[in-house]
């Protein structure tokens, strides 16, 4: 498995050699520095513990500052644990977009935009109520949610109106179609969970194409 830390850039598009048109999301994919290690014998697990994005020395505090300092790394922003197999990583290498190849599958976990308060209709995708009959201010309501005289109240995890969005989100199996190492970016086809300058975490697919 592999995993490095990323965030969207926006989407665009770009042509294969055959002329089709790619929809693709831009993704910045690191480089993300090694700050610690996390092993079987004292977590339980194992996984790499890296820091993505820059941030001013002052904002950061102390006791962050002593791992980055402990890692000789500069401060980071984000701090997150991913897999990583193969080569083993010490602390204060860098993990770059270059560790994945073009044309591989992966999934890519982000949190999704927020949409405020919605009702049924747009939040679990209602038909509405009949717009005739004598109601003049029910046609976007959620209608009956409860019984008669037993149980006499509304179940738990009822479809409700209610907040929507914000939600952790994985997006499947999307293809590499290109990256750019200078640029440390990375050019997946389809969209992602997210705002611009939301961050994502990619992982190399185990499903197939």
């Amino acid at each position: 498995m592999k995993e490095i830390i990323g965030k969207k850039i926006g989407m665009t598009r770009v042509f294969r050699a055959d002329g089709e048109m790619v929809p693709v999301t831009v993704i910045e994919a690191g480089p993300c520095a090694v700050i610690g290690k996390c092993t079987t014998e004292k977590h339980g697990y194992t996984a790499y513990r890296v820091g993505f994005g820059s941030i001013r020395p002052k904002l950061v505090d102390k006791a962050r500052a002593g791992v980055f300092a402990k890692a000789k790394v500069d401060p980071m922003r984000t701090v997150r644990e991913v897999q990583f197999d193969g080569a083993e990583l010490e602390i204060g290498a860098q993990l770059k977009v270059d560790a994945f190849k073009e044309g591989e599958r992966v999934d890519v976990t982000g949190i999704s935009r927020g949409l405020g308060f919605a009702g049924v209709m747009k939040r679990h995708n209602f038909g509405g109520g009949p717009v005739t009959h004598g109601q003049s201010d029910r046609m976007r309501a959620p209608g009956s949610l409860g019984q008669s005289s037993y149980p006499s109240r509304v179940f738990k995890g009822m479809k409700m109106a209610g907040k929507m969005g914000r939600d952790r989100v994985t997006v499947l199996n999307l293809e590499i179609v290109k990256i750019i190492d200078g640029e440390n970016l990375m050019l997946v086809q389809g969209s992602i969970p997210g705002h611009r300058g939301s961050l994502v975490k990619v992982r190399l697919s185990n499903r197939p194409a």
